[in-house]
């Protein structure tokens, strides 16, 4: 199998390119496929820092480079964009692709605990295995300057991740994050099956319940929210990550976007917002 990536596609785009790799991952056991988008590079010794996006429910690692029009103020800031799909796909897992909640496409940024979805390890492969990849096959990738954000499913995938791991990444931001999981039906049918019925389990991937267990955050956590996704009032609960931010002091922009609702035209409207803020975390750190 080769683990090595495999470029698939390439296409400018301000100067820089956006380019699709396929590789086999030992740690979801399938072939798994990224994109990178690289600016145009300064000088052949030159590294670009990284930020990671995590996409939410149904979305491949196509879905926001083709449409959140995040390339260009990347190329402006220099800052390269990596984006990963959401589950291990082709397992032929019983069950796999029948809810377009759980399963392939809805991986959770999760290590499964159940046997039947062991291969959905995607919190090691975005925080361990995808990194080492770069740093040892990309060396205009600055990999030790990395920041994280994503979108729904994702967002609460880019906090956790995180609010776990403040030593690798420079900050984090969210686009209607699903932000309190274990009081919400999303996150309750996905953590029972792939972490069974012990809730303390679940609470290590709630962030609503980690910024009382990893507090000291110390680059601002951006949120936008559109207040007409019809999402809001029962899957996401941002109010509920706000108020642990406030008891746990953690500094938290959360912006509510009147008229927006909960898709890439809101997240296109937004995502200069957000690659600036990565851009300044990342020139501080």
């Amino acid at each position: 199998m080769e683990t090595k990536p495999t470029e698939i596609s390439s296409s400018k785009m301000f100067g820089g390119y956006n380019k699709r790799f396929k590789h086999f991952s030992p740690t979801l056991g399938c072939s798994m496929n990224f994109h990178i988008y690289f600016p145009h590079s300064p000088s052949p010794s030159h590294k670009f820092p990284v930020l990671y996006w995590l996409s939410g429910l149904t979305c491949t690692d196509e879905n926001f480079i083709a449409k959140a029009g995040a390339q260009s103020v990347a190329a402006t800031e220099g800052i390269a964009l990596v984006a990963p799909d959401t589950s291990p796909r082709g397992l032929n897992v019983e069950g796999e692709a029948e809810n377009w909640d759980f399963g392939v496409g809805a991986g959770f940024y999760l290590n499964a605990t159940q046997e039947k979805w062991k291969n959905w390890q995607m919190y090691d492969y975005v925080v361990k295995e995808l990194p080492k990849l770069l740093s040892d096959n990309f060396p205009q990738l600055e990999t030790s300057k990395a920041s994280i954000f994503g979108h729904s499913m994702g967002g609460h995938g880019a906090l956790t991740i995180y609010l776990k791991n403040q030593d690798k990444y420079k900050s984090v931001s969210a686009f209607a994050p699903v932000a309190n999981p274990i009081n919400c039906p999303w996150g309750q049918k996905a953590f029972t099956n792939y972490l069974g019925d012990n809730k303390s389990d679940w609470e290590e991937y709630d962030a609503t319940y980690l910024v009382t267990k990893f507090p000291n955050v110390s680059s601002t956590i951006l949120i936008d929210q559109g207040e007409d996704d019809k999402f809001l009032p029962d899957q996401l609960l941002p109010h509920k990550f706000e108020e642990a931010c406030k008891k746990a002091n953690i500094p938290l922009l959360l912006r509510f976007q009147p008229g927006y609702d909960h898709g890439y035209y809101f997240i296109a409207t937004f995502i200069d917002d957000h690659i600036r803020h990565h851009a300044q975390a990342l020139r501080l750190n």
